[in-house]
């Protein structure tokens, strides 16, 4: 019977994703292990494997194409002794594209291995999707409550544009929100509805509308950069991030002086290696990333997780490392960073950024971990307050080491100070705690020798 390939869900969050490549054509015969295809996520570019043996019947989405749903059939596989005529309409693809958007419409998108794959059958065997209900549905402005009824590229189009579909006026069959809907509100041809409030308080004005906005400058006085995929879901993600967590910050300035000090030695100690360069190169970054890790195994009730059902607290100390690539930002985690020496987290930093710029991280490299770090000061930036990343409780935000006037036994010396600033959960992490933290980054961070020992 022919096997449908999916488009694969390659973390707990993608929707969609890109057919960057081709890797096999019709007509080729695969094994298990064979990488067929190349999809671009909003983090990476991903290999997808073939999960079985066969021939590639027929591909159904063309290389090239965006913004393919996860769970759709992008080819078919055909097995020993199967031919073409096997394939019926066009290899069932339809159902299995229902069935991703029902689960994308009314489900967080699961992990799933490489290349998933499912047999195919008849519509009826289909479990329908199961939808989920508020407890309280707000009434949409087509007067139904609940669950908004629109078509999937009406769904897409809405979530690019933010756009709260409940408040848009569908005009297809039952009230379904379709094309024409969306791009009459993106217009400013039909306004949105004001939505319903609970307890008749007033509800918040609707935002401006893409065309509202290019009303209040002059034609012709800007262009217009149409906004890629990592684009879209960092905007959302960081949404989301600062309207759900709690945010609350502490900024402590650090003395590094004895820490630039330690780093210089650690650096001249680096042997030469076979390309004639150093073995190592210790940056301020791997010592706060180390300073960081070891504060957090001193205070162990900070190195938690917020779940409604419960604490994740966290036995090692994975730190995440805000990397700035082309379009945005993806934030690479060391692995058991407080366990490691500060020269293999300065090579493992190097070569994270590398591929990180490249878009070559594997999914299992960049998701999780215990808090991340965010440093500017590189830019000359002098502090500043980062979003969290959740799963995170907390980022420690890392400003430029400046040359300061100190007092000390009423004599002034100079000193070098860097501010760092915690952004912490408060669900998760109270101000006592958070003070702790920062306290114990502070130490280790002005008494570096602590890190060695």
């Amino acid at each position: 019977m022919p096997i449908n390939i999916l488009m694969p869900a390659l973390s707990p969050t993608m929707e969609v994703g890109n057919l960057a490549k081709w890797l096999k054509k019709e007509g080729d015969t695969v094994k298990a292990g064979d990488v067929i295809a190349e999809i671009e996520t909003d983090k990476a570019t991903m290999e997808v494997e073939a999960v079985d043996e066969g021939t590639i019947g027929k591909i159904l989405v063309a290389e090239g194409a965006q913004d393919v749903p996860v769970n759709e059939t992008i080819a078919v596989l055909l097995e020993e002794g199967e031919d073409a005529s096997a394939i019926k309409d066009g290899g069932a693809a339809a159902p299995a594209a229902k069935k991703a958007e029902a689960k994308k419409d009314d489900a967080p998108a699961k992990e799933a291995a490489p290349a998933a794959k499912s047999e195919s059958k008849p519509a009826k065997e289909e479990a329908p999707a199961k939808a989920t209900q508020p407890s309280q549905p707000a009434k949409g402005a087509n007067g139904s409550g609940g669950r908004v009824f629109a078509s999937p590229l009406a769904r897409r189009l809405a979530r690019d544009g933010g756009i709260d579909l409940s408040q848009v006026k569908g005009s297809g069959p039952h009230g379904r929100v379709i094309q024409a809907d969306i791009e009459a509100v993106k217009s400013g041809k039909t306004p949105l509805a004001a939505p319903a409030s609970a307890g008749g308080a007033p509800a918040a004005a609707p935002s401006m509308t893409d065309a509202q906005v290019m009303k209040l400058f002059e034609e012709g006085s800007y262009d217009i950069v149409p906004h890629d995929n990592v684009r879209k879901i960092i905007a959302r993600r960081l949404v989301e991030a600062k309207t759900t967590i709690p945010h609350f910050y502490l900024t402590v300035d650090t003395e590094i002086d004895e820490l630039l000090k330690l780093r210089a030695e650690i650096n001249s100690a680096a042997p030469m290696g076979d390309d004639d360069k150093p073995a190592w190169k210790v940056s301020v970054n791997d010592m706060v990333i180390k300073a960081m890790a070891m504060a957090l195994q001193r205070v162990p009730d900070a190195n938690v997780t917020w779940t409604e059902g419960g604490m994740l607290r966290h036995t090692r100390s994975d730190i995440g490392v805000a990397v700035s690539i082309p379009g945005g930002l993806i934030t690479p985690v060391v692995r058991h960073a407080e366990e490691k020496r500060l020269s293999e987290i300065s090579n493992e930093m190097k070569d994270l950024a590398a591929r990180a710029r490249t878009r070559k991280l594997a999914p299992q490299e960049y998701q999780g971990g215990s808090t991340a770090i965010s440093n500017l000061g590189m830019f000359g930036i002098k502090d500043f307050a980062a979003v969290i990343n959740p799963p995170h409780a907390s980022i420690l935000a890392v400003g430029a080491g400046i040359e300061t006037a100190v007092v000390r036994d009423g004599k002034v010396e100079a000193r070098t100070i860097m501010s760092i600033t915690l952004s912490t959960d408060h669900r998760a992490v109270d101000g006592a705690l958070g003070a702790k933290l920062i306290n114990a980054v502070k130490t280790l961070i002005e008494k570096p020798a602590g890190m060695l020992a």
